[in-house]
């Protein structure tokens, strides 16, 4: 009898342990995938805490747009317009910080379509005329600005300021300096398992995943995956290996899914 009472009791603990670290996902865990395709651009991710949010960049006549490719590009869907003056004046009403009611922040991965060179001069020019909104040196809670799709070689990140941060390749060597540049890593799901979402990954390709995701953190950084399963059971089982952020294109779905998390 008492062994039996005590197996419960570990049992007992050790759900509850489980529970709290399912808890601790939320959507500052979430991805905005190709956040431009929403009917609302920013704001439907932004509304919904998102912790990350996507844009891909096309520098064309001096000024950055924001489209999947070029027979998107519309004079009125401009980097400036859709994200980065909405989010300054965002910082101004909520003095420095990304929410009134929240203390945390979210990154902006950028993902360069056009060549590194002039888009990401061109970036750095919009971005360093607000400081106190991109640069966590001037303000701790500033956006995190990681750099995605074209980036430079690591020998040369030195030449952008400290600010802009790179998303990582897995198989990219990069020594200390460079690694501190490197935000996250974002992976292709399809390299690793064809999974399509349904059920549990097949057990080679869980372990091989979960190799990946080990290794990403034993290096004190982020992972995400894109092509990947979008739906409940999917979530839950990046959620179980934790994978750091979770990748949609459904913002509304996925936040209600994590704001109910442990209730």
């Amino acid at each position: 009898m008492k062994k039996t009472f005590l197996v419960i009791i570990i049992l007992s603990v050790q759900y509850w342990a489980n529970a709290q670290k399912t808890a601790r996902y939320t959507t500052l865990n979430a991805h905005s995938h190709n956040d431009y395709a929403n009917e609302i651009p920013f704001w439907l991710a932004y509304n919904s805490y998102f912790g990350s949010i996507e844009a891909d960049i096309w520098a064309v006549n001096g000024d950055l747009f924001v489209a999947h490719n070029t027979a998107d590009i519309k004079p009125e869907r401009t980097l400036d317009i859709l994200y980065l003056q909405p989010i300054v004046k965002l910082f101004t009403e909520n003095k420095g910080k990304a929410w009134k009611d929240n203390s945390s922040t979210f990154q902006l991965l950028i993902d360069l379509k056009t060549t590194v060179e002039p888009t990401l001069s061109l970036l750095v020019e919009k971005l360093k005329q607000y400081p106190d909104v991109f640069d966590p040196k001037v303000n701790k809670n500033a956006v995190r600005i990681v750099i995605t799709g074209n980036r430079p070689e690591p020998s040369e990140f030195e030449k952008y300021p400290g600010y802009i941060l790179f998303d990582g390749i897995l198989n990219q060597k990069y020594n200390p300096q460079q690694l501190m540049r490197v935000s996250l890593y974002s992976e292709n799901l399809r390299k690793f398992t064809l999974w399509p979402g349904e059920g549990e990954i097949i057990e080679k390709d869980k372990i091989r995943l979960q190799n990946v995701i080990d290794s990403v953190h034993a290096l004190n950084k982020k992972i995400r995956f894109w092509n990947a399963p979008d739906d409940i059971n999917a979530w839950n089982t990046f959620i179980n290996m934790k994978s750091d952020y979770i990748n949609t294109d459904h913002i509304i779905k996925l936040a209600d899914y994590l704001n109910n998390l442990g209730k």
